[in-house]
C-alpha cells in the first residue's frame, strides 16, 4: 500500500476541513495554533511532502531554500500571497496554490461593516453605553457622517471590489474606482466611473475603500501625500492588507480631523495595533475577520485540499499562484 503524503499544517483548521484532510493525508498539526517561527516551519517540514500554510507564515527565499528537496507543493489558506516569495518558490520547483473566489462575499460584507461603523461612530458610541458613560439622548451626541448618496472610491475593482460596489448601491452611493484597466463586465456596475490614476480617484472619494493586493507598488500607498488628496472629512476603509496604509500618516490625519473616520479590518504588524490608534474615537477597527464565517473558512480549507489532491494526483492545480 502506498503511504499517504505527509502535510505540514501551520495553523489550526476548522474541524470539517481537518476531517477531510486527515482522511487522505498524514498530518503534522500545529496543535497550539501559535504562529510558527521560520525555524519552526523548517524543522517541522523536514518530514513533509507539502505545506498548508496561512497568511501570517513567512516563506521568503531563506525559508524556501531550507525546505526538503521532496517538498514541491505549498498551498496557502488565503487569497493573498505576499507572504510567499513566488519567484524563489518556482526556482526551487515548488508549486503554489491559494483560495480565490470563496472570500468575496464575506469580505465585502465586512467592508460595508467597516464603512458604516466608521461613518456612524459605532465603536465610540457602543463603548460609551457599555461603560456607563451614556446618560441621556441628545441631539449633538455621536454625530456621524451620512452614507447614502455619497461618492465611494474603490481601489482595486476585482471580485471583492465589485461585490463592495454592488452592496454600496443599496445606499445609493456613486461608485468611482481605479484599476489597472476599466472593468467592462461588472454586473450592475455599468455606470461606475473609472479613474485612470489613483490621484484622480482620491479627489472624488467621500469614502475610500482599499480592495487591492499588497505589493512593492502598493506598500504605504496611502500616506501623507495621498491622504491630502482626499476631500477633507473623508472616510478611509481597509479590508485588504494592513501595510497598504502608513499607520503614522493615518493616525495623524484622524487626530487632526483631516480624515473624519477610518474603518480597518487589517493593519500593519498584526496582531499588534499601533498604540496611536487606541485613543482615537473616530476609528472602527476589527481583528482581521473579513473571511471569518463558518461557510467561508470551510470553503477556503476545501480549496487548499483540492490543490493538494490535484498535485498528488499529478493533475493541474485548480487554484494556482502564478507570476
Amino acid at each position: 500500500m502506498t503511504a499517504k503524503p505527509c502535510i505540514l499544517v501551520t495553523r489550526k483548521l476548522p474541524d470539517d476541513v481537518m476531517a477531510r484532510l486527515s482522511a487522505g493525508y498524514n498530518v503534522i498539526e500545529n496543535e497550539n495554533d501559535e504562529t510558527l517561527s521560520s525555524d519552526e516551519i523548517i524543522s517541522r517540514a523536514s518530514s513533509a511532502d507539502a505545506i498548508l500554510c496561512g497568511p501570517t507564515d513567512l516563506f521568503n527565499k531563506e525559508v524556501l531554500d531550507q525546505l526538503p528537496d521532496r517538498l514541491k507543493m505549498i498551498t496557502t489558506f488565503s487569497v493573498g500571497y505576499d507572504h510567499i516569495d513566488v519567484p524563489a518558490a518556482f526556482k526551487n520547483g515548488i508549486q503554489l496554490g491559494n483560495t480565490p473566489d470563496v472570500l468575496t462575499d464575506a469580505t465585502a460584507d465586512i467592508t460595508l461593516l467597516c464603512l458604516l461603523g466608521a461613518a456612524r461612530m459605532a465603536h465610540s458610541s457602543a463603548m460609551a453605553l457599555r461603560e456607563g458613560r451614556w446618560q441621556k439622548w441628545a441631539t449633538t451626541q455621536f454625530l456621524g457622517i451620512h452614507v447614502s448618496g455619497k461618492r465611494l472610491g474603490i481601489l482595486g475593482m476585482g471580485r471583492i471590489g465589485q461585490a463592495v460596489a454592488r452592496r454600496a448601491r443599496g445606499f445609493d452611493m456613486e461608485i468611482h474606482y481605479h484599476n489597472r484597466n476599466p472593468v467592462t463586465d461588472a454586473r450592475g456596475l455599468e455606470d461606475a466611473i473609472y479613474h485612470d490614476s489613483l490621484e484622480s480617484l482620491l479627489g472624488q472619494s467621500d469614502f475610500f475603500s482599499i480592495n487591492c493586493g499588497l505589493s512593492d507598488q502598493t506598500f504605504h500607498l496611502i500616506n501623507n501625500e495621498t491622504i491630502d488628496l482626499l476631500p477633507k472629512g473623508a472616510v478611509i476603509v481597509n479590508t485588504a492588507r494592513g501595510p497598504i496604509i502608513d499607520d503614522i500618516a493615518l493616525i495623524n490625519a484622524l487626530k487632526s480631523g483631516r480624515i473624519a473616520a477610518a474603518g480597518l479590518d487589517v493593519f500593519e504588524n498584526e496582531p499588534t495595533l499601533n498604540p496611536g490608534y487606541l485613543a482615537l474615537e473616530n476609528l472602527f477597527v476589527l481583528p482581521h475577520i473579513g473571511s471569518a464565517t463558518i461557510e467561508t473558512r470551510n470553503a477556503m480549507g476545501f480549496k487548499c485540499i483540492d490543490n493538494l489532491d490535484a498535485f498528488f494526483s499529478n493533475k493541474p492545480i485548480p487554484n494556482p499562484i502564478t507570476l
